[in-house]
């Protein structure tokens, strides 16, 4: 049966400092590298055989599964990238420290803007520093300028039922290396979730979420490796 592993990327040095990093392209700090050798490890004790890698394009999810897949001896698994498993879009929040943009707009607002499932933060205004619109990986593209994680998930569904769905309904074993809000996303299809509910989902950094699925690919088990660092998984 279809087997799919969800792994956020390790700790990146934008979630060391406390800032909205969504599109920018960070990279893992030592322990981020270290989180991600050993969600390898437990892949590789849990025995699974992975036959795709499906990642962001973005190199703190990239690397995270260059690690994972050479501490779980399987460096040679084939690896896709693409934009719509980015992280999500942070708008006008791009690069603001967390703690600073709650004293500056109010922690209650902040907490709108991060948990809520579908009031965006303000937009990114164009020409400043984190406008991605002539970064090559986005060419052609009509990028957002800010994102909730229900504007998140109308960009992963349409990737995920034509490249990553048939995969698993051949019976394949994947593992998708990318984001906290990306991956949500994915787990709010696969559980069939409400929008309440996908708020209090919270997936941690380099822990393989290790999902069984059935022919229809619905869940039929799903467990962390790392059970000291797991946190609670939606009803199956």
């Amino acid at each position: 049966m279809p087997t799919l592993i969800l792994l956020r990327h390790g700790q990146s040095q934008w979630n060391l400092e406390d800032r909205f990093t969504g599109w920018v392209d960070v990279d893992l700090t030592a322990e981020g590298e270290a989180q991600a050798k050993k969600g390898g490890e437990l892949i590789k004790a849990a025995g699974i055989a992975i036959d795709k890698v499906f990642t962001s394009v973005l190199t703190r999810a990239i690397r995270t599964s260059w690690l994972a897949l050479a501490a779980a001896g399987q460096a040679f698994v084939p690896e896709i990238k693409d934009w719509r498993l980015n992280e999500r879009h942070y708008g006008g929040l791009t690069g603001l420290n967390k703690t600073e943009t709650a004293a500056k707009h109010g922690a209650d607002q902040v907490k709108v803007w991060r948990r809520s499932y579908d009031i965006p933060p303000p937009e990114l205004a164009p020409g400043g520093e984190f406008d991605f619109s002539k970064d090559r990986r986005y060419a052609g593209l009509t990028l957002p300028t800010t994102e909730s994680l229900k504007t998140t998930l109308v960009r992963v569904q349409p990737y995920w039922d034509a490249e990553i769905a048939p995969c698993l309904t051949a019976g394949e074993t994947l593992l998708v290396a990318a984001h906290g809000n990306s991956l949500r996303a994915i787990v709010k299809l696969l559980f069939a979730l409400s929008d309440e509910a996908i708020i209090d989902v919270e997936i941690p950094t380099g822990n393989p979420l290790v999902i069984e699925l059935d022919s229809s690919l619905k869940p039929t088990a799903a467990r962390y490796l790392d059970a000291d660092r797991a946190t609670k998984l939606p009803a199956i």
